[in-house]
Parts: structure tokens; sequence; C-alpha cells
């Protein structure tokens, strides 16, 4: 078989896509790339995701924890301490055997007019339940570093925006948030880093993969069994996340320049 045909039967088989049997034996370098290439599709996909939903949630428990109302400042401190002083990994093994006692046939909400079904059972799978474990962490995390950038937002700022009548929203939206995210966004960079890399650690918590199509390490995992080699698919993986942390951190820095670009123009 040649590495385009290779490419074709295995490149999306990570979502479903091409051929399901795996490679038993005479394992070509194409095969490996191309699989724990496939692979890295849900590494991408609990990054992206579990990073664009975390960041709008970090800044609400940022801003909740900069409260002065303790009704909102108190919870967003305790998540915050709960979540930043348990490791990532107990939190995956917590998650999954909370989710198991839930009923997974669902269970039913009264609205009063009428009754609906909630189903559970897509909590225990990776795609969802993992996904949630990871939301979760970076939102502390995140919101913690906002919290901590907006605390040194310039005060000049703030009561400039009052002077000329800004609304409490539009002075946030306009003044408070932006400089808040000058301030975090290397730090934020870090976090997002560390997400990416976290994401390997799916292939070790108790949740499954579905219909055997893993993650990256899920493959390369694979590949070390049969061949008793670790040293070609793991360094293969470690390879697909150097690539793809070089594009994060290069998308980042894009966002950087753009928060800062008044500071460039004054240079």
């Amino acid at each position: 078989m040649s590495c385009n045909e290779t490419l074709i039967d295995y490149g999306l088989r990570a979502i479903g896509i091409g051929e399901r049997l795996l490679p038993r034996t005479d394992f070509t370098l194409c095969e490996q790339f191309v699989l724990i290439g496939s692979g890295m599709i849900w590494n991408l996909y609990f990054a992206t995701f579990a990073l664009g939903f975390g960041f709008v949630a970090a800044t609400g428990v940022a801003v909740a924890r900069a409260s002065s109302r303790g009704v909102l400042r108190y919870p967003a401190q305790v998540f915050i301490f709960v979540i930043r002083g348990s490791p990532l990994f107990i939190q995956f093994f917590i998650a999954y055997e909370s989710f198991v006692l839930i009923p997974k046939l669902g269970f039913d909400i009264n609205l009063g007019f009428t009754e609906i079904t909630v189903e559970t059972r897509w909590l225990t799978k990776a795609w969802l339940g993992a996904l949630l474990v990871l939301f979760l962490n970076t939102t502390a995390y995140t919101a913690q570093i906002f919290h901590g950038a907006l605390m040194s937002v310039p005060k000049g700022d703030i009561e400039a925006a009052d002077a000329i009548g800004m609304s409490p929203f539009r002075k946030f939206r306009r003044v408070v948030w932006p400089s808040m995210l000058r301030l975090a966004w290397a730090s934020y960079t870090n976090e997002a880093i560390f997400l990416f890399h976290a994401t390997a650690l799916v292939f070790f918590s108790s949740f499954p993969a579905w219909r055997q199509e893993g993650d990256a390490l899920y493959y390369a995992n694979y590949f070390a069994d049969k061949t008793f080699n670790p040293f070609v698919p793991y360094p293969i993986i470690a390879v697909y996340f150097v690539v793809f942390t070089l594009i994060l951190t290069l998308g980042f820095a894009v966002v950087n320049r753009r928060l800062n670009r008044h500071l460039r123009a004054e240079r």
C-alpha cells in the first residue's frame, strides 16, 4: 500500500471515516504518521472547544471573583481553589465515576406544562465527559489569570471612563476588558499550551474511546504495543504536538500584537 493510499484509508479514521480495521503487521512509517495524525483530530477538538468555552466562562468567573458581593465572590473563589488545588488526572477519574452514577437512561424534568427527558449516558463518553473536565480545568486557571490582570488595570483608565459618563457595561467592554486581556495574554498563552498538552491525558482517563477511534496517544500506544518499539510512535506524537504548539503560539502572538498595537505606534 502506497503512502497516498494509506492517507486516504486512515487519514480520517479517528472520526469514523475510512478503513475500520487497523493494520496488524508490517507497520510502515507512513502508517504510523497517518494514524497518529488522524488521532490528533481529537486532541485538537478537545483543546479548541475547551479553550473557546473556557475563555468566555473564565471572564465571568474572574469578574465574579473580583466582585464586592459575597454571593458572587465566594463561589468563584471556591471553584478556582478546588480545581487548581486538585490534579487534572484525579479530576478525570472523579468526573467519570460521578457520571457513571447518573442514570444512563436519563431523567425527567417537569416544566409544569410538559416533561422532557435529559439523556445522561453521553457524559461517560470521552468526546463530552473529558471535554467537560478540560473545560472546567482551563476555566479555573484562566479565571485566576484574568482576575490578577483585572486587579492590575490602571485606576486612571477607569476614572477617565467614569468621568466621561460611560455605563458600567460599556466601561467594561471598552476599557477594562481590553486592558485585562493585554495584561493577561502572555500568561494565558502558557495556559493554552498547557491545556493542549493536557489533552494527551484523556487516553489515560477512564473515558473510553468511541468505537476504538481514539486520540493520538491511543494510536501511538497501539503501535508501541504491537512493535515493542516505543521509540518510533512516541517521538512521532511529540513532533505533532511540537508543530501544533508552534502554530498555537504564532496565533496567540498575532492576537497579542493586535491587543498591543497602540504600544508599537508609540515606540
